[in-house]
């Protein structure tokens, strides 16, 4: 099970997670005030999440002129674009660059996890200081914001996380009904089966009749928990009508059956977790789902960063590479937007850590890299740059809020909407709502 440096592993982090929820309680209804909506260019998001932080040298963003300490054992390869270069383990991204765009220049202050994560997840700045391991939930997701303002359709969850959630993917005051389906299956085993779908095994539609009528009669109780302060209950409650919606939507079933893709296409993909996962998450969002998270943990790499992007890579590459490019070709790709990042890049030295015998990079907020595709994006270009040496973002420095704002425009939202908690206290969804222009 992957883990990061604090040792934190996704297990834990569902556990933190419910009881975060359990402890802060569950919002009511919220009021909301549009400002200016911009006019949608996607329906969709599939968002990457590479956690831990990948490295912005050995991806997207390598420095072959700078000193060895610096650059890395990795060579350059030129991409579709003349003149930028990607990791020599990149080869197919490298090939499709004409069809995304790559960030070079966003840069924050956050330079461990549990803050780093929640800034990119909600374009929010931790409110107090925050450590590494921390499961942190000051604002809500950009999963649980576009489930809120863009439904899916009937009997389909709104937001999609696979195969846990990120510590900071949660709805905060939006309240559990926002939460995300953790879907925690292995879509490559071959006895792939997501829970709450279908029925459990021996249970007939009648039994699960009777049963629903019996849960019906029990919410009748009068309840004496104070519903101000967020009733656990009611959270249930959500959490059970999805799963009852879940298991009689057809369009649910559908998405679901991996197994009826081509066993070319589930080849392009990677018959890996994680390919298979990316492939899953393009079928939800053509049922009708507005957004996915596929949670690839493990890019902390402090130690043996060669030796494990070396394998890691060329799979990695593989997968997003074919999800841009299938959706390309399905005619998916303007509606459907697809973004890879983690929480920041990786310290421009490499150094070996006291007890360990192979190199890695440390945290480094300064820079890092994000692929942006699809929902109108115009592909072929690379927005801004870091210095020589990989230091810093220094030509169109840009900011989380940017980055969150544009996805928010790029489905309709607008990012300088207000949200009312249920104190009746306003919420800005992005403090600084300014997209990145070049991705408009």
């Amino acid at each position: 099970m992957p883990t990061n440096c604090a040792g934190i592993t996704r297990r834990d982090c569902l556990q933190l997670g419910l009881g975060g929820f359990l402890g802060a309680g569950f919002a009511s209804a919220l009021g909301a005030r549009e400002v200016h909506a911009p006019r949608a260019k996607a329906t969709s998001c599939i968002l990457i999440w590479m956690d831990g932080g990948p490295t912005h040298f050995e991806t997207f963003d390598p420095k072959p002129d700078a000193p060895a300490e610096y650059r890395g054992e990795f060579n350059a390869i030129p991409t579709a674009l003349p003149g930028v270069r990607f990791s020599e383990h990149m080869p197919q991204l490298a090939k499709s660059l004409n069809k995304y765009a790559i960030i070079r220049s966003i840069r924050h202050e956050q330079g461990n996890h549990g803050a780093g994560n929640h800034y990119m997840m909600t374009g929010a700045p931790p409110r107090i200081p925050v450590g590494c391991g921390a499961f942190v939930s000051f604002h809500p997701s950009m999963g649980s914001v576009v489930a809120h303002e863009r439904p899916a359709p009937a009997g389909l969850p709104s937001y999609f996380s696979m195969p846990s959630m990120s510590r900071s993917g949660g709805p905060n005051f939006l309240g559990a009904k926002f939460a995300p389906f953790v879907a925690d299956g292995d879509p490559n085993s071959p006895s792939f089966r997501i829970r709450d779908v279908a029925l459990p095994t021996g249970l007939t539609e009648g039994r699960f009749a009777d049963r629903d009528s019996l849960r019906v009669e029990v919410d009748q109780f009068h309840r004496i928990l104070d519903k101000a302060a967020g009733d656990p209950a009611a959270a249930l409650d959500e959490h059970y009508m999805q799963a009852n919606k879940l298991m009689r939507s057809k369009e649910a079933q559908a998405a679901f059956r991996i197994q009826d893709e081509p066993t070319k296409v589930r080849d392009r993909y990677g018959r890996n977790s994680f390919g298979q996962r990316c492939l899953l998450a393009r079928r939800l969002v053509e049922a009708g789902v507005p957004f996915v998270t596929v949670y690839d943990g493990g890019w902390d790499h402090h130690s043996d960063l060669f030796g494990a992007l070396k394998k890691r890579l060329p799979s990695w590459d593989n997968s997003v590479a074919a999800l841009v490019n299938d959706l390309d070709e399905r005619g998916k790709l303007d509606s459907t937007m697809v973004i890879a990042l983690g929480e920041f890049g990786r310290t421009p030295k490499i150094s070996t850590l006291s007890g360990e015998a192979k190199a890695g990079r440390d945290h480094w907020a300064n820079a890092m890299s994000v692929l942006f595709a699809g929902g109108g994006t115009p592909g072929g270009q690379v927005i801004g740059a870091t210095d020589r040496n990989g230091f810093a973002a220094m030509e169109r420095v840009l900011a989380p809020e940017n980055f969150v704002s544009t996805v928010y425009a790029k489905l309709g939202i607008d990012p300088a909407k207000i949200l009312f908690n249920s104190q009746g206290r306003p919420n800005q969804l992005v403090s600084e709502p300014h997209p990145i222009k070049e991705l408009m």
